[in-house]
């Protein structure tokens, strides 16, 4: 069966529970699985720091020569903290530098979970095709980083003919 959005969150609630520096549990929130526009603006005061924020994916379809279906999903996910003086660009720096190495570790965990077998999800997964940019929202003091990842994934195209009158 093919791996669902629902597979994804769930890798990435297991990942924001077992990293040491995020460290999510139900007491202590640092996992999020919001729109960027929904955690930038309305629900900024309650995120806990660091905080891992995946995002929805989008996708699309290609078929190939020999009649092979693929659909490639593309996703991000942001690690996200918050500095006290928002005009401390030193600050803002090593916060940035403190997201990009959560980040790097989680790209290196989905390679080694891929290369587990253990995660369907991550079957596909080609740490050649992810990219990271800094971001920030000033105004709040969040700055941090979000890193993008592609999902390729065989469709099966077989009619299920159950499904048709």
């Amino acid at each position: 069966m093919a791996a669902k959005f629902s597979d994804l969150v769930t890798y990435f609630r297991t990942i924001a529970e077992k990293h040491v520096d995020i460290r999510h549990c139900e007491s202590a929130k640092h996992f999020y699985r919001f729109e960027l526009d929904e955690v930038m603006t309305g629900m900024c005061s309650k995120i806990q720091y660091p905080a891992l924020i995946l995002e929805s994916y989008d996708f699309s379809y290609k078929e190939s020569g020999s009649d092979n279906i693929r659909k490639k999903r593309t996703g991000a996910f942001m690690i996200l903290g918050k500095v006290k003086d928002m005009k401390d660009f030193d600050e803002i720096h090593s916060l940035w530098d403190q997201c990009e190495e959560i980040g790097e570790d989680i790209l290196i965990k989905m390679r080694e979970d891929k290369e587990s077998g253990l995660y369907p999800v991550l079957r596909d997964f080609n740490i050649n095709e992810c990219n990271g940019i800094p971001l920030s929202v000033s105004h709040l003091g969040q700055h941090g980083m979000r890193f993008s990842f592609n999902l390729d994934s065989a469709v099966n195209n077989t009619v299920d003919e159950s499904k048709w009158l």
